[in-house]
Order: structure tokens, then sequence, then C-alpha cells
């Protein structure tokens, strides 16, 4: 299990980490190469929809699961094969990023119910929280490789600015997951189908959500969403276009979140723990609000550095808080279902505010002003939200370990990540659990939620 987690990182960091830059290395166009990262994810989000039926239909989580890795792992020799070429259609491309999101959100809420009849309850928070330190390398070792092999192809005059390395990339990230595939098969089943295994339909998702905060927390958490995404999509075409960066500090920059949000992380893990995850939500809620328009204030290198590690650890902050107070209000045997639908409606929203993205970037033209205007219009309509987030009234409590897998890593907060709900902390260890371990657990993440957002600043 902490091989395939290891592997699945590997191949997000070279592979699906590079997915716009590779885009924009096509010439396919800024806003294409932008809303590639989010427009596909709706299709995922709609598939995932299907999983509780097809679990049942093949009678097995593993079956499932497998196979979802498996077509997963070979998405990426289609792309491969287009880099080789050098060119691929703009429709053919976000047909295979398409199927790799399907197949990624399909397996997660499988993964989570199976891994639980795998771990004993009383090692889990430990276990998990170990395991996921470990992956941590994983997307380092990817995303670092990555980014200096595709310098070095830039400065080469006989590679076309490094396309034809993305062919080695991908490849390298799909035989990463077929083998994490193969040790996702060598696991055992105890139970196909555990007996608390439980649907949530639609309609009593959202007659759940009408009632008491937790209405409040879903429309506060889609409307960021939305906000962020109207700027979050761009910011790859932006540095690598517009600010004409190299793939070497591009992903420095990427880094940088990534490794401010792996340093606070434990100390965050504690505060929520100590103080409950309000506070932690609040001081993430209103602190993105600027982060997108301070990309407007300065195209300085360093102080974009600067930047990046400021936001990586805003979004720690919120990511924890929302991931503690959701896990907080769904039942253990529901959890895979609901955050299934969840993350349905979290696709919509990612999709609808690239859209307004999109749309203000045509009209504004591609230039740097014009980004600059897009940075400043999502800070603008993240501050539209804080009533929302001020409107939250949650109980104060210890917090639960939550620890997570990296699911993608992106420009302004380094990693998003997929809940672990398997590592939860046996119920009947509730109100015993450490700070430290806390921090330890949702503190060794390594790529947001259980969907992908593009969130730069």
């Amino acid at each position: 299990m902490t091989v395939d987690g290891f592997l699945y990182c590997v191949m997000v960091g070279c592979g699906e980490a590079y997915f716009g830059a590779f885009a924009v290395a096509l010439g396919l166009g800024e806003i294409l190469a932008g809303l590639i990262t989010s427009v596909p994810l709706v299709v995922g989000g709609m598939l995932q929809l299907i999983t509780p039926r097809m679990v049942r239909v093949l009678g097995s989580l593993r079956r499932w699961v497998v196979l979802c890795a498996t077509v997963q792992a070979l998405s990426f020799f289609p792309l491969a094969a287009a880099a080789w070429r050098g060119a691929i259609p703009a429709w053919a491309l976000y047909a295979v990023v398409s199927v790799y999101w399907m197949v990624n959100y399909a397996q997660g809420p499988a993964w989570n119910t199976w891994v639980a009849t795998l771990v004993p309850p009383r090692v889990r928070a430990k276990y998990f929280a170990q395991r996921t330190r470990v992956v941590q390398v994983g997307t380092v070792i990817g995303l670092v490789g990555a980014g200096l092999a595709l310098q070095a192809a830039k400065r080469d005059p006989s590679s076309a600015h490094g396309v034809d390395v993305f062919a080695a990339l991908f490849v390298g990230a799909g035989v990463s997951r077929l083998i994490a595939s193969r040790c996702l098969a060598a696991q055992r089943e105890p139970e196909p189908i555990p007996a608390d295994f439980r649907v949530v339909s639609a309609r009593q998702f959202v007659a759940r959500w009408r009632h008491g905060h937790d209405v409040r927390l879903l429309g506060y958490m889609l409307a960021v969403q939305t906000c962020v995404q109207i700027s979050g999509p761009f910011f790859t075409p932006f540095m690598l276009v517009r600010l004409e960066l190299d793939y070497l500090s591009y992903m420095v920059l990427i880094a940088a979140s990534f490794l401010a949000r792996s340093l606070v992380l434990p100390s965050i893990g504690r505060l929520a723990h100590a103080k409950g995850p309000r506070i932690v939500l609040i001081i993430g809620g209103i602190g993105l609000v600027p982060a997108a328009a301070l990309w407007a204030a300065s195209d300085n290198f360093w102080y974009l550095l600067c930047v990046q590690l400021m936001t990586g650890a805003l979004w720690a902050c919120y990511e924890i808080a929302t991931f503690l107070l959701l896990f907080e209000t769904i039942p253990a045997a529901e959890r895979t279902s609901v955050l299934s639908l969840f993350n349905f409606c979290n696709s919509i929203a990612i999709v609808t505010g690239s859209f307004v993205g999109a749309s203000l970037l045509w009209v504004l033209g591609d230039s740097v002003v014009a980004y600059h205007i897009l940075f400043l219009a999502s800070s603008g309509m993240r501050l539209l939200t804080l009533p929302l987030l001020l409107l939250q009234r949650v109980p104060r409590y210890a917090a639960t370990a939550v620890p997570m897998q990296p699911l993608t890593v992106r420009p302004g907060m380094g990693a998003i990540d997929r809940p672990l709900v398997a590592g939860i902390e046996h119920e009947e260890a509730r109100g015993e659990t450490n700070g430290e371990l806390v921090g330890a657990a949702v503190g060794a993440s390594a790529g947001g939620q259980a969907e992908p957002l593009e969130r730069g600043g």
C-alpha cells in the first residue's frame, strides 16, 4: 500500500502536474491551456457518481480500483505519442485528460472504503501519517525531476522547446502507475463489499445539507471554489507565456508553495486540535482573499516566490479546516457516497469559475494587463465570500486527524489532497487525539481536496 502511494505520487509529480505546461508547449493557446486543468473535471465528477453501482456490479472494491488504476496508467501513452510527434488536436488532448480524471475520481471513494478493511482501526492514524510522509518524497521526485529534465531540454537546440521530453515524462508516469496497479492487485480483500457500505442518494444528500451549519459550510466552500477558479487555471499560461519563465523557475514556484504547506501543516494541525477548526478556517479564508491580487502587484520572480510561500501556508489552513469540518458532519459508513456527491458539486463549481475566467480573458485579450485584471477580479469575488465564512457556527471540539494523499500539484498552493477517510481515527478513540498526531496526519500530505483544483494564488 505504501509503495502504491509512492508511485502514484511520482505519477502526479512528473505527469499530471505538467498537463497545463504541455498544452502551452504545444501552442494550443493560453485559454485552452488553462481550461485543460478544469473542464475535464466535470466528466470525472460525473463518472464517480456511478462508482458505488460499479462496485456492486463487479462484486469487488479491489477489481474496480485496479481497473481504474490500469486505465489511468494507459491514458499517459497517447499523450506520450503526441509529445513525440509534437502535435495533438485540442479535442483529443481534452478527451485523453478527461479519461485520466474520470478514472482518478472514480477509484478514490472505492479505494478509501477498501483500505479501511485492510488496516486495523487501532493503527490507522499512525500508519497513514507515516505513509503520507513517504509519498511526499514521490511527489518531490516527480515534480523536481520533470522540471529539471524540461529545463535541460529547452537549452538543447535539437529539442523542440522540450516538447519531446514530455514523451519521456508521460511514459515514466504511465509506467509508475502500472506498477502501482500491480501493487493494488497484490493486496488482499477481506470484504469485497463491506457490510456497512451505504449509498446516499442525491435527494438524501440535498436534504442533509438543508439544515444547521452543514448548508452554510457547503455553500461557502462552493462559493470559494467558484471564485478561485476565475483565475486559478490560468496561472500556468501566465507564468510560461506572459512572464516567459523557464521550466526551472516554474518548477521552483510550484515547489515553494508545496514546501511551505508541508512545513506549516503540523503546526496548523496542533492549532486545530487546541482551538478547533473554525479559527483555522477563518485564518485561511480571510488570508486567501487577496492572494490572487498579489500576483498583479509585481512580476519579479523573488516577489512571486514569497507570494507562493505565503499562499501555500494559507491554502493549508483552508483545506485542513474544511476537511475536518466536513468529516465531523458525515457518518463513517456514508463518507464514500457523500464525498462522491460533494465532489460532483465541487467539479461544477470549478468549471463554472474557470469559464467565467476564460470569458474575461477572451474579452480582455491575452496580455499581462488582462491577466492582472483577472487576478484582481478573482480576489474581488473572494471578498464576497467573507459573509458566508463569518456565518459559520461550528461547535468547538478537538479535531480528529485526517490524513491525506496527494491528488495533484498546482501553482499557488503546491498540493491538492485526497482525504483518506480510512485513516481517520477510530470513533472509539475520538477525544483522545494528540495535537501532535493531528499535525502529523494532516501535515504529512503531499499533494486538496478530493477534487483537483487549479489554485494559483
